[in-house]
């Protein structure tokens, strides 16, 4: 008698069989029952996930004439940057911060390499990563990893095989699209323009242009077939499983899987998906189509749930540290953070402690008043700075009377005579003599975020945490 386990097993090997000798299309009807089927579209779901994300974003920010008509963004090729903090009611990008203003580009290397530029910021923290179209993070430029010095970089694709000029360093990108996340460290609105000195020192030129004067196209075209107002978000939480499945083979055809993917792609020969060949879901059963569809919403539902379940828990925050920006085969992590919000960097460049309750647990809501105490030495370890920012239970900036948003390290707090500090986080004034140390809040649930940028080694290994949350009078 075998198993149903053993069954199943055997069932597979023989799919895999059968797809090498028959082709994959007939194995996707046949070779997997209903239940296999619907966990390895589940995989692929996850799997697909960031891949897809990446792919909508970028359409929709580089589909524009220029970098200056649409607020981040810009062709392929160049930056866009933002030239200030968001307005208390802008929606446009969600726990966006307040201590750095980004600058954002999409490089495409297939034609060419792209030299990035970085000027000497004269000791100003800043930090360029660099991600795949699969998100994850493989070069850092900045502060922490090259210095604040002048230097030239040029990004190359995958196959590419050349020579650079003197002085010129190579990054090879794993990918032949990657994504440019920058972000500037900004002393508040008064020191905009020392920050706009430094955006406009990031520069970006095809290797061909090297040492010549060179100035981007002043229009590019733009294709009306994307859709430029709906969220990128949305639009892929919008796909269904055969749409979404249908993507990932055709993105799989252009941007090369990592090596520590192959058990999974190997497994993705059964549903008939094998990089370089079309998904055709024409040719499925219509019973194996719903089952796909089925998959690919319940995976997509899932995702909220395992995002809050995520990195650590302590005190009252939710503290992501380990497989953050590179993520190996954690394909639930890396399509949570995609969801939550894409293009995390490493820890070791920043980590984003999360708070949704208070130290017991119950969830955080303005209509209590709040204390969050450090005690003496017992601050955000960061070598460059740490911060708290507001935002409501949908991730956006709280409007307030002092257009207060943040507090961070580089604010003028006042200490208590032990040297502890505490930080006021309340819907109305704690009163003139505690409003240098408010962080004002709305009147509903609120999510704050701390951000500890180079974070220390006691904040990594988890031997500090942030305190809790505690309900004052």
């Amino acid at each position: 008698m075998i198993s149903s386990a053993t069954a199943a097993i055997r069932r597979y090997s023989l799919a895999l069989g059968a797809f090498i000798g028959l082709g994959a299309t007939a194995v996707a009807q046949t070779a997997l029952s209903p239940e296999e089927t619907y966990a390895l579209v589940r995989d692929a779901y996850l799997f697909a996930y960031p891949i897809v994300s990446m792919d909508v974003t970028m359409r929709q920010a580089t589909n524009v004439p220029d970098a200056a008509t649409v607020n981040l963004r810009a062709p392929v090729n160049q930056f866009a940057h933002a030239r200030a903090y968001p307005k208390a009611d802008e929606k446009d990008v969600v726990r966006y911060n307040f201590d750095t203003l980004y600058s954002m580009a999409w490089l495409d290397l297939s034609s060419e390499p792209i030299i990035l530029s970085v000027p000497d910021t004269q000791g100003r923290y800043y930090l360029l990563p660099m991600l795949d179209m699969w998100s994850d993070v493989f070069s850092v430029i900045g502060s922490r990893t090259t210095g604040t010095k002048a230097a030239n970089y040029a990004i190359v694709s995958p196959n590419w095989n050349g020579a650079l000029p003197q002085g010129v360093e190579k990054i090879v990108a794993p990918t032949p699209i990657i994504w440019i996340l920058g972000r500037t460290k900004t002393d508040g609105p008064a020191d905009y323009d020392n920050v706009h000195k430094v955006q406009d020192g990031y520069k970006l030129t095809p290797l061909s242009h090297w040492g010549k004067a060179y100035a981007p196209p002043k229009s590019a075209p733009t294709d009306s077939s994307i859709d430029d107002k709906t969220p990128p978000l949305v639009q892929v939480n919008n796909l269904d499983g055969v749409a979404m499945l249908t993507r990932l083979a055709q993105l799989l055809a252009k941007h090369p899987p990592h090596g520590n993917d192959y058990p999974i792609l190997y497994r993705l020969r059964a549903l008939g998906i094998e990089a370089g060949k079309p998904f055709d879901a024409a040719k499925l059963a219509p019973e194996t189509v719903e089952i796909i569809n089925k998959a690919a919403k319940e995976a997509l539902a899932s995702l909220p749930a395992a995002m809050m379940k995520a990195g650590d828990h302590v005190n009252g925050w939710n503290i992501g540290r380990e497989n953050m920006g590179t993520y190996g085969t954690s394909y639930l992590r890396r399509a949570t953070v995609a969801i939550g919000g894409l293009g995390a960097n490493l820890p070791e460049d920043a980590i984003y402690p999360i708070s949704f309750v208070d130290g017991k647990g119950k969830p955080l809501s303005g209509a209590n008043k709040y204390v969050l105490r450090f005690e003496k030495g017992k601050t955000p370890p960061a070598d460059a700075f740490w911060s708290i920012t507001m935002y409501d239970k949908d991730g956006f900036q709280v409007p307030n009377p002092i257009n207060r948003y943040a507090l961070s390290s580089y604010s003028d707090l006042k200490r208590n005579a032990d040297g502890s500090l505490d930080i006021y986080v309340q819907a109305n004034s704690p009163g003139k003599n505690k409003e240098a140390n408010w962080l004002p809040a709305p009147k509903a649930a609120f999510q704050p975020t701390m951000r500890l940028y180079s974070p220390r080694a006691e904040a990594l290994d988890g031997s500090w945490a942030p305190p809790p949350f505690k309900i004052t009078k």
